[in-house]
């Protein structure tokens, strides 16, 4: 394959082609905390069929360039991709996590003394939520607003400030990570048991879109927001 080098993150390659994200999915690849991989590195670590995953990433490739309009975050300032990531990702979270609180909640009443796992489930769910709280405010009150007054008017000190609380975030986007690999481990990749009710059902279908547009939130922070700043120092 020769669309993509194998020394590139697969970070980037998700940066270039979004598609690719689908890809990495399906082969259990954390492109989003662990963007900073090369692909050459995932497929060592992680023991993958190295033929069959260039096959696929090709494929996405060449279903990629059959689509228009697509949006290119690469090439996004940073104030507008902040102001897409807050009111696409923020508002996702802040309409489904007391939703999500709610469910697991249910079927742990419900289904816990036959699934302990369940209990699990809702101490997980419940400390990212937190995590997930206090990042919301830290990143909306202090890290975008000093990265959109750094873009009006660049300084060292700001520079030097958006480092610091960078670094703390890029810290909270792995500690989420690693819960929501606990949570796929926990749950057997969200399989519903056979006496799952409707409520178990969707709980689980939340907690799979939860994590799914936190990979594609913390990745477009990570490979994207980021990288410009640590470029710059």
């Amino acid at each position: 394959m020769n669309t993509f080098n194998r020394s590139q993150s697969i970070g980037e390659i998700v940066s270039i082609m979004p598609k690719a994200s689908e890809v990495f999915k399906e082969f259990n690849i954390d492109f989003c905390c662990g963007g900073h991989r090369s692909l050459s590195e995932v497929i060592k670590a992680e023991n993958i069929d190295e033929q069959q995953l260039l096959r696929r990433l090709e494929a996405a490739y060449e279903e990629s360039k059959n689509i228009s309009n697509q949006t290119n975050f690469m090439e996004m300032p940073s104030t507008k991709l902040i102001d897409y990531i807050v009111s696409t990702h923020h508002v996702l979270l802040r309409r489904i996590l007391p939703e999500l609180s709610e469910l697991t909640t249910k079927i742990l009443r419900v289904h816990g003394s036959n699934h302990p796992n369940l209990f699990r489930v809702h101490k997980l769910f419940h400390s990212l939520k937190t995590e997930l709280e206090q990042h919301l405010i830290k990143e909306e009150e202090i890290l975008f607003p000093v990265i959109k007054e750094f873009d009006s008017k660049p300084s060292n000190e700001l520079l030097n400030r958006i480092s610091a609380v960078m670094k703390e975030t890029e810290d909270e986007h792995d500690a989420a990570g690693d819960i929501l690999k606990e949570l796929r481990k926990t749950t057997n990749d969200y399989s519903v048991p056979n006496d799952g009710c409707n409520t178990y059902c969707r709980a689980f279908d939340k907690l799979q879109e939860l994590e799914a547009d936190l990979f594609q939130h913390i990745h477009l922070e990570n490979n994207i927001l980021f990288r410009r700043f640590n470029t710059i120092q």
